[in-house]
């Protein structure tokens, strides 16, 4: 029988409760080769059965507030969500010379990349209320870059959403590479994902035979989901209100589809 928690024990456990639903979370130890990792998973308590999965790939800035709150958003959703850890246990960059670092190591190594954003995935895997046929992943700018190689390593996600994620390739999906469909929502205005970028990641989803959707939203820029940014767009990160709301109704929806109505 699979167990609840991926060969680890629980650190920390806490429960939010709504007019709807309870949430709980729970941070976990889990194994990637020979790092040991510690994601987020939260689930609502009260839905019963197997649910659909969904990982949630962080910043650079690794697992944060920001991330669990988005997780927590997917769990009252009805979903089981894991913020898998990209960087390992203690890694929590906190300031921008760090995090690029961190970052860096992993966009620089991309079998290190697939190998962390698997794992979690196997991780996830491993949870006794989910129904292993419906995984999908998200993620936030390094995170949508996680997110999309997990896909183009040929993991069974049924889905893939990137929010202004990084889309270059440093091994592009062959035919046949990516089992599920794939979503990027992009600020029409981000200049760290520069148009030559844009049209590589088209070309390669042509290539790939793959179910994809672009989604430009005018206007926004890099960062456009973290309310955590400043609203102003001159220096390229920003948060923009619409394209945060836009693109979660489109993630919503998008989800919907690729778990099969639920």
């Amino acid at each position: 029988m699979k167990r609840l928690i991926a060969v680890a024990a629980i650190l920390l456990f806490f429960s939010v409760v709504n007019a709807n639903a309870e949430i709980v979370g729970e941070t976990i130890e889990y194994n990637a080769n020979d790092t040991v990792l510690e994601g987020y998973l939260v689930y609502d308590d009260e839905v019963s059965g197997p649910r659909p999965g969904v990982l949630v790939f962080h910043e650079w800035w690794g697992i944060n507030d920001y991330i669990r709150d988005r997780a927590d958003e997917l769990a009252r959703l009805g979903y089981v969500a894991f913020a898998p850890d990209m960087y390992g246990k203690g890694v929590r960059p906190t300031d921008p010379k760090a995090a690029g670092e961190a970052a860096g190591k992993l966009r620089a190594d991309n079998a290190l990349m697939r190998s962390r954003a698997n794992a979690g995935l196997e991780a996830l895997r491993e949870v006794e209320i989910v129904d292993t046929s419906r995984i999908a992943s998200i993620g936030y700018c390094f995170g949508g870059g996680a997110a999309l190689e997990l896909a183009r390593s040929g993991a069974p996600v049924s889905g893939t959403v990137s929010f202004h994620g990084s889309l270059a390739a440093k091994n592009p999906a062959r035919p046949g590479d990516i089992k599920g469909s794939v979503l990027v929502l992009h600020g029409a205005e981000d200049p760290h994902v520069k148009p030559e970028e844009v049209r590589a990641f088209k070309d390669e989803m042509r290539a790939a035979g793959a179910d994809w959707i672009f989604v430009s939203f005018g206007g926004a820029v890099h960062g456009f989901s973290n309310p955590d940014n400043d609203t102003d767009p001159s220096d390229g990160l920003a948060y923009d209100e619409k394209a945060d709301k836009r693109s979660w109704e489109a993630m919503k929806d998008f989800l919907k589809e690729v778990f099969g109505g639920r």
